[in-house]
């Protein structure tokens, strides 16, 4: 006897791409420029999508994917101050034409970590004037693209980005607090830059300066893609770590305020301005927690469990949620396939306990350029050898197969 976990009729499954971490060829950005000066790993070709993404939404359409998050570069788009590329313009257009041939939904993310080299070395979103520049550049992009896509998050996760670039110092613009490394990190958390950082005091103001402009970014570029394109769903992409403890009340409070700091506080800056809400789901931590946890290849504590009580985090907001990250560095496939089945099982429940959760995404469809990590750490459900651009689906991509096409987890009753 089995118990089908049923979702929603309509649901979208599918996977997560980035571009300057899977298209290749991308010199005018600044982790390009990072990698010239040797500061992060060089990136080179990635995983070739840019030329191979038609290959590559036949593989997810084989593996019965109804929907796609992908990113546009917005160093192609433009690649001057003010002056838009028309040609990659079409370039997306033919990507976004292609999905749709498949039956893709795609979900488009406008920016996504990476910065045209004129606006980073300008001072970037430290720039007075970056959120109007970057609401330019969402509102051009959605007039373009609008008529083949209507889901768009205009900002990927606002928190790690200022975290790591502005208090770790270990992505672009490498600046970092003094005291930082007294915080015991994985290490995952390091990288080529250590030693060659900005340590200064004025980065902790630079950090929380960054947020708020990150927040009117968000929503200026809101109010313009609605002026070009009113019928878009708009949202913004948050990376929730759920914070939680034991009994003990200075741990409670501990988690209490993590929680405000890294989520509830950068969000009501920018709910007002959404009309849903993506969740990206890596990272537990449980204040005076002793338990042992298993290790994914990112060091990370193996807690897909969490992801339930992430989504009733966002329940407050009543707003459409879609998971649009969640997935496992496992190069070897040894934990993956139960990982998708515990992040699904716990979607359900925050399904049953009211949250309006629309669609989930599995990072990433791809091996890709991780960050820091370079090509290290292995999250696809494709393998890819990045010598040959070879491309061969893990066995776990058809345990997420077999979900999508049931629409369902089937768990046996115990």
């Amino acid at each position: 006897m089995t118990v089908h976990k049923k979702f929603p009729d309509g649901f979208f499954w599918g996977a997560a791409t980035s571009s300057f971490q899977t298209e290749g060829g991308i010199e005018n950005m600044d982790w390009a420029q990072a990698a010239r000066d040797g500061l992060v790993p060089p990136i080179g070709l990635a995983c070739d999508h840019y030329h191979r993404f038609e290959a590559d939404f036949d593989i997810a359409k084989s593996l019965g994917h109804n929907s796609h998050r992908l990113s546009i570069e917005w160093a192609r788009i433009e690649p001057q101050e003010g002056k838009f590329d028309e040609k990659e313009i079409e370039h997306y257009r033919a990507v976004l034409r292609a999905l749709r041939a498949r039956g893709l939904e795609p979900f488009v993310t406008l920016w996504h970590f990476t910065l045209p080299l004129w606006f980073s070395q300008s001072g970037g979103f430290e720039r007075t004037d970056a959120p109007e520049v970057f609401a330019r550049y969402c509102a051009y992009v959605v007039e373009q693209l609008g008529d083949l896509c209507t889901h768009y998050s205009t900002i990927n996760e606002a928190l790690p980005y200022t975290s790591n670039g502005w208090r770790r110092g270990t992505w672009p613009p490498f600046k970092k607090w003094p005291f930082i490394d007294r915080i015991n990190l994985p290490a995952s958390y390091r990288n080529l830059a250590e030693g060659k950082t900005e340590r200064s005091w004025k980065n902790i103001a630079a950090y929380f300066r960054v947020l708020r402009s990150l927040a009117r970014a968000h929503n200026a570029a809101y109010d313009g893609i609605k002026k070009v394109r009113p019928e878009s769903e708009v949202g913004i992409v948050h990376h929730i770590v759920l914070f939680e403890a034991n009994g003990n009340p200075f741990n409670i409070l501990l988690a209490w305020f993590a929680n405000w700091h890294w989520t509830y506080h950068f969000l009501a800056k920018v709910e007002e301005k959404c009309d849903v809400f993506g969740l990206n789901y890596y990272l537990y931590k449980k204040f005076g927690d002793i338990h042992v946890y298993e290790k994914t290849d990112m060091d990370w504590d193996s807690y897909p469990q969490g992801i339930c009580n992430a989504l009733l985090m966002l329940k407050r907001y009543g707003k459409p949620v879609y998971v649009s990250e969640a997935g496992i560095a496992d190069a070897a496939d040894r934990m993956r396939a139960d990982y998708i089945k515990q992040l699904v099982r716990c979607m359900h429940a925050a399904i049953k306990k009211g949250v309006d959760v629309r669609g989930y995404m599995y990072w990433s469809l791809l091996d890709n350029y991780e960050l820091a990590q370079g090509y290290t750490k292995r999250f696809g459900l494709v393998e890819v050898n990045f010598e040959t651009q070879e491309r061969k689906i893990r066995p776990s991509a058809y345990v997420y197969k077999q979900i999508i096409e049931a629409n369902a987890l089937v768990d046996p009753v115990r």
